[in-house]
């Protein structure tokens, strides 16, 4: 067999798998249109799995990516509440139950005004791989509703969660689906949910949620898990090159408590963080981020970040947020929101001499941020694994719960630090099988991947 021959069957293979990704990725534009945040998704990570379907063609034979990419249940919902001067408000609520090929659906519930049905899309569908990575036994869901929080008195934000509830609780159980906390979704609103849910349910099903408080089922460690767990991943990659982010530069955008828990960890493990930032702009501090501040800002008087000047005089406040990834820094975290570093603001980190990039959001760098870090040889965590923390540890809180149990914070941290340390390495893993040695995009998506697919090709086609 002459290397010629060899060479133009691996072309016909690869032209193959090319027209499959093509015509499932058109097919999903076509049928979901103007779902903009969902094709993205979809495109990411298909963008992936040449690799692997090479390798394994009876995915494409057994049509799975026909199947992941197809949600197996969307649920839409009118939410009535009533807000403090008798005024009936209405919105929309969404749960999309994407896939329980490997476990119940698990994923947060967002109250934010952007929320829409391509958002949870999106979101859910990057939470089918991420839950995979963890090796825990969760499928992937997501849901949430275009409620904004921010403004209403707590008698309001009671009032919408209960309505939301009433009908959400019909369709989740804890062994169905497990929904969490997300943007807008914290411990007060998970606890009137979940309040409701167990009036609707007339018993106590601590396992149907996770994020409740520490007094009816809830995990230590919970709050800090997706932030401690992106630093942990962080320290993986950068022991990868004899790094480590002690005494690193680190910047991280957001202030929720993903940014703020990843703040603390990388604190205490030897950072400097000197920006922050929320919706409005963002702080710069170069003696470094007065931790307790933020928190008696964000989590005490839910006030905005730039009144971190009051008390730390030195420190400068810029409106708007594209310009933290101006800052030089050693470890950049966007930890806000989707979409929010482009390729300028990658521009901005490479030529700074950003050494590593972990994605504490969803989707937080757009595609062509993402390929200038890798084309850089930037470090790169991707979100489905860096911030795959959070969802661990719901998984760890459903463990507790199941077993009628509690960890102590420095067994759940221990544990999260295994699976943090776990997903890396089969990230790492197969970049290397498929030829992308350190490329941990393509890998988490194909190790990600390969778990859900190989569980839909055992159930059939179901």
């Amino acid at each position: 067999m002459t290397n010629s021959y060899i060479l133009r069957k691996k072309n016909d293979i690869d032209e193959q798998v090319q027209h499959y990704l093509d015509e499932v990725y058109s097919t999903v534009v076509s049928r979901n249109p103007n779902e903009t945040e969902f094709h993205q998704a979809v495109a990411l990570i298909f963008k992936s799995l040449s690799p692997i379907l090479r390798k394994y063609p009876h995915y494409m034979e057994k049509g799975i990516l026909e199947q992941l990419v197809e949600p197996e249940r969307v649920i839409t919902f009118r939410v009535p509440w009533i807000d403090d001067n008798g005024k009936v408000h209405v919105n929309r609520g969404f749960r999309v139950q994407f896939n329980s090929a490997l476990g119940p659906y698990k994923g947060g519930l967002r109250f934010h005004p952007s929320v829409n049905v391509s958002i949870v899309k999106f979101l859910g569908l990057e939470q089918i791989i991420k839950n995979a990575l963890t090796g825990q036994p969760i499928g992937g869901g997501k849901g949430g509703a275009d409620f904004d929080p921010k403004g209403k008195s707590d008698n309001e934000i009671m009032r919408f969660c209960q309505s939301y509830m009433s009908e959400l609780a019909r369709h989740i159980g804890p062994d169905t689906d497990i929904p969490a906390g997300d943007i807008g979704v914290g411990a007060t609103e998970i606890g009137y949910m979940f309040g409701q849910y167990k009036k609707i349910r007339g018993n106590f099903e601590a396992g149907v949620l996770t994020g409740k408080g520490l007094g009816y089922g809830g995990s230590l460690a919970r709050k800090e898990a997706t932030g401690y767990g992106a630093i942990y991943f962080v320290e993986e990659m950068l022991k990868s090159k004899g790094l480590s982010i002690n005494g690193s530069t680190t910047v991280v955008s957001g202030s929720g408590n993903v940014a703020i828990y990843a703040i603390e960890k990388a604190t205490s493990l030897g950072a400097k963080v000197v920006a922050c930032s929320d919706s409005d702009g963002f702080i710069y501090d170069e003696n470094g981020i007065d931790l307790d501040t933020i928190k008696e800002i964000k989590e005490v008087n839910k006030d905005r970040i730039e009144t971190y000047l009051a008390k730390h005089p030195a420190a400068a406040y810029f409106a708007g947020c594209n310009g933290i990834w101006g800052i030089p820094c050693d470890v950049a975290l966007p930890c806000a929101t989707q979409n929010e570093l482009d390729s300028e603001s990658a521009a901005k980190l490479i030529s700074h001499g950003v050494k590593a990039v972990a994605e504490g959001a969803n989707m937080p760098c757009t595609p062509e941020a993402i390929d200038a870090f890798l084309e850089n040889d930037i470090l790169f965590g991707p979100a489905k694994a860096a911030n795959a923390g959070g969802v661990a540890v719901s998984s760890l809180e459903m463990a507790q719960n199941s077993m009628r149990m509690s960890w102590t914070f420095e067994e759940v941290d221990e544990k999260l630090q295994q699976i943090m340390k776990n997903t890396y390495e089969s990230c790492l893993a197969a970049s290397i099988e498929f030829e992308a040695e350190g490329n941990l995009e393509i890998g988490s998506n194909i190790a990600g991947f390969k778990r859900v697919a190989d569980a839909m090709v055992a159930h059939g086609v179901i």
